[in-house]
């Protein structure tokens, strides 16, 4: 059994309780949080601390806060040569203080309290300063997800920039979508299936296979149609600039 604990309280740390606490290989000893009552529905009281200097002695210290507090947080822990994560896409392994064994247990999935995920699938990217270390890591991850990955920094901020495109941009274009939809009286529930099909093709195509649309197609008619028919000028910027993305894909410059 291996003891965890948890420092945060925010969509990751939440997620995380609620995994680890399925799990037959791992125990929360701990949980730290400013606010003890936020975590107070998902475990007992009396395993929250909002004090550093009670932390107890734990296999495995998993920092899942911001990214700007990753650091601080790390430097106020108190004790040294223990196993001490971030959760963070975008940090490096450097941001950990220097005191403690440090490592990366990212969790590459876009997180919203009041979703649940299913934790089997979420792809786990572990990165260690040393082999005993990453095992550890690895028997934790492998102990709530089948998909568990050796990441180095340099790779995993080429994974976390890519989810920002394939996540992020693609639910801001949700929302114009949607916005559209509304300006114009049409329920957004229409366009549902096309995009549950536009997820599910790149099971069985690379992206560039699946492409479709008038920009792929060069319909320039089309084109000028649809910037005409926009009246929002941040729409009609963002339209032109993936349409000339589009076209220009495959080309050297």
């Amino acid at each position: 059994m291996i003891r965890i604990t948890l420092i945060g309280s925010g969509n990751v740390a939440q997620h995380l309780i609620k995994t680890f606490t399925k799990s037959e290989l791992v125990e929360i000893v701990q949980v730290f949080s400013r606010k003890k009552e936020t975590l107070a529905s998902l475990i007992e009281f009396d395993k929250i601390t909002s004090d550093f200097e009670d932390l107890k002695e734990a296999d495995l210290y998993i920092i899942a806060v911001s990214d700007k507090a990753i650091a601080d947080v790390s430097k106020q822990l108190p004790f040294q040569n223990r196993i001490v994560v971030h959760t963070s896409g975008a940090a490096s392994l450097d941001v950990l203080d220097s005191k403690n064994r440090k490592g990366v247990f990212y969790p590459l999935q876009t997180f919203s309290k009041s979703k649940e995920i299913d934790f089997s699938t979420v792809p786990l990217c572990l990165e260690a300063e040393n082999t005993f270390d990453f095992r550890v890591l690895e028997t934790v991850g492998k102990s709530i997800s089948n998909a568990v990955f050796a990441i180095n920094s340099d790779q995993r901020k080429a994974l976390h920039v890519a989810a920002v495109f394939v996540n992020n941009f693609t639910n801001h274009l949700y929302q114009i979508g949607q916005e559209i939809c509304e300006e114009h009286q049409v329920p957004f529930e229409v366009l549902k299936p096309l995009i549950k099909e536009t997820a599910e093709k790149i099971n069985t195509l690379d992206p560039i296979d699946a492409q479709t649309g008038p920009a792929k197609r060069h319909d320039s008619n089309t084109i000028e149609a649809h910037l005409e028919y926009l009246t929002n000028v941040n729409q009609k910027n963002i339209y032109k600039t993936l349409t000339q993305s589009i076209q220009n894909n495959g080309k050297t410059f």
